[in-house]
């Protein structure tokens, strides 16, 4: 990327300890106006989520499985649309542009959200609470409800996936000897800002919710979303905004379609067709004979017509490049070892936890109580907490004894990460059912309101080992993907975990209503009943945990396939590039 004359700032030049080449635009004065806009909206949208199931239970009076279904699209839309977003910047508009879309869309969602919580008319009617009944909503107030929450994902669709490349593009200077140092101090001081939102965003919107009200709850978290888009837009002089390329994705959908094409090629090949397209940087003469149905698409059947003069690919859906081929069968082969996340992602995203924390006793001292929605706020505790000791107690310790830098193997924590869920449902199922049979004791199984006397802090430790599950199983996941994949495929691994966690949420969203309907059957009170004193969340909680048992013999079943003589060096530490059996793409 060009960057063009200027003078440094003194920040900058006291950082990189030598005065670096001047560029026009770019470096550390960008750095307050990303920041801020991602902080800011990480903010306000996480701070909307922790009690977003008591509003839509209380307010409009959805049940708690229609509730529950909401929130597990919304989350599954967020974080789809995030795969959509990184298409968008990288292929077609930019970063930029995308980033600014996406805050326009999140300060819409959020104004749009704040109106359904001052506006009389877009909520149903109060619950006649002689009667015990309560009027569901109408479509003229669903519609802007849900609305609301299809721009906010929108919004994070756009601004997660390309927020912390774009602050990346502001510093990366090959000609700069102390480029990475600049890159990692941007690293850390926006992983820590986001990680203070999150903190804020789970107390103080939180309390604030709980205190004065939605309306004063909702419209906090939209004044933070002017402030970030403001932000980033008054910065945009100052920015490096680097072009759309071809996505690398794109690059996957051409191998399948030019598979299918040449689809009549015989395999093995004739004498005539044994030659593959390769790039000029490829170190691979032949593709290997792993999933070789796809070796068609980089087979040159007619040179003087799928090649042009300089050697490329004139139509690249009908021919591809040996590394595009291999690119895709990287992917494809940890599919399998991908997919054993999906459970514990679906035990990790439950809202029946602020249900539970609300009917206990949330008093931690005499004169303060911990709002509902704050308990999760444990779980990133943890997770911070262990990272850290992780990273600088344990893995040097480790190391000494297994010979691996990283302590231990990508592998080994995603099955010890495993463990630790399944173990957080067994104990949410114990914590429920004492819950449940102290609200028998204390005569309120009809009551849905009841406080039981019972501390909330029952709920801690389950959230402290949800907290240990995803700090071992997500991280190790990624860092799995990263050592198998060439150096082009870096931010594919983030990718699939993203798109996990979209396709868990759906999951989870099928599973809650099968329960329901299945639980309810013939009048009985459904497990995940809205009166939690009536079901019976402890049976679901139990179901969760048996199917992480299940699960984990399932990932102990993928290991077999990464255990290979082939595979077994890359499982235990960083794989040089010159090992890792192909180049990376060209367009990466």
């Amino acid at each position: 990327m060009e960057a063009e004359e200027m003078d440094v700032n003194p920040e900058e030049e006291s950082l990189l300890g030598h005065s670096p080449p001047r560029r026009t635009k770019g470096g550390l004065k960008t750095m307050p106006f990303i920041i801020v806009n991602e902080a800011f909206e990480r903010l306000a949208s996480q701070g909307l989520m922790p009690n977003m199931i008591l509003y839509l239970t209380r307010i409009y009076h959805f049940q708690t499985v229609t509730a529950s279904s909401i929130l597990f699209i919304w989350s599954a839309l967020s974080n789809g649309l995030a795969l959509f977003g990184a298409f968008l910047s990288d292929s077609y508009l930019g970063r930029f542009r995308v980033i600014f879309l996406g805050s326009i869309s999140s300060l819409l969602g959020m104004i749009l959200l704040w109106l359904t919580a001052v506006v009389p008319q877009l909520q149903p009617l109060s619950c006649d609470q002689l009667k015990h009944k309560c009027s569901a909503p109408n479509g003229a107030q669903i519609i802007p409800l849900l609305s609301s929450f299809l721009l906010m994902s929108v919004g994070a669709g756009c601004i997660r996936p390309c927020s912390i490349a774009f602050g990346a593009d502001q510093f990366d200077n090959k000609q700069n000897p102390n480029n990475e140092r600049v890159l990692e101090t941007y690293f850390n001081w926006y992983y820590a800002s986001t990680g203070i939102s999150t903190v804020l965003a789970m107390t103080v919107i939180v309390y604030i919710q709980d205190h004065l009200g939605w309306s004063v709850g909702f419209g906090i978290p939209a004044i933070l979303m002017v402030f970030s888009a403001l932000m980033f837009l008054i910065g945009s002089s100052l920015y490096i905004k680097a072009k759309p390329s071809e996505s690398l994705f794109t690059g996957f959908f051409q191998v399948l379609v030019a598979a299918f094409r040449k689809r009549e090629i015989q395999y093995p090949l004739d004498e005539e067709y044994k030659c593959y397209h390769r790039t000029r940087q490829s170190k691979l003469l032949s593709p290997t004979e792993e999933f070789r149905c796809l070796n068609k698409a980089c087979v040159v059947q007619d040179p003087d017509t799928e090649l042009t003069s300089d050697g490329l690919a004139s139509n690249p859906w009908r021919l591809c490049s040996v590394e595009q081929l291999e690119s895709l069968k990287a992917l494809l082969k940890v599919i399998p070892m991908w997919s054993t996340g999906l459970v514990l992602i679906l035990t990790m995203d439950q809202g029946f936890l602020t249900l539970q924390a609300n009917s206990m006793d949330r008093h931690l001292f005499s004169n303060f109580e911990i709002p509902a929605g704050s308990f999760s706020l444990f779980m990133i505790i943890t997770l911070t907490i262990w990272v850290a000791f992780y990273d600088r107690v344990l893995a040097p310790l480790l190391a000494r004894y297994t010979g691996n830098p990283q302590g231990l193997s990508p592998i080994v924590r995603m099955g010890m990460g495993l463990i630790m869920s399944f173990i957080a449902m067994v104990l949410a199922g114990v914590v429920e059912s004492i819950r449940l049979k102290k609200a028998v004791e204390e005569g309120v199984e009809d009551d849905p309101d009841a406080v039981l006397d019972m501390s909330a802090m029952w709920l801690v430790p389950q959230t402290v080992c949800i907290g240990l599950a995803e700090a071992l199983n997500a991280i190790g996941q990624i860092q799995f993907f990263y050592m198998l994949f060439p150096k082009s495929m870096s931010s594919v691994g983030v990718a699939m975990y993203t798109f996990g966690m979209a396709l868990a949420s759906l999951i989870g969203s099928l599973l809650v209503n099968i329960i329901n309907s299945i639980t309810s059957h013939g009048g009985k009170a459904s497990w995940l009943a809205s009166n939690l004193n009536e079901g019976h969340l402890d049976y679901y909680y139990w179901l969760l945990g048996f199917l992480n048992l299940i699960n984990f013999f399932y990932f102990l079943f993928c290991c077999r396939f990464y255990k290979s003589p082939h595979n077994s060096n890359m499982l235990s530490k960083k794989v040089p590039e010159k090992e890792s059996g192909y180049a990376p793409l060209p367009s990466a």
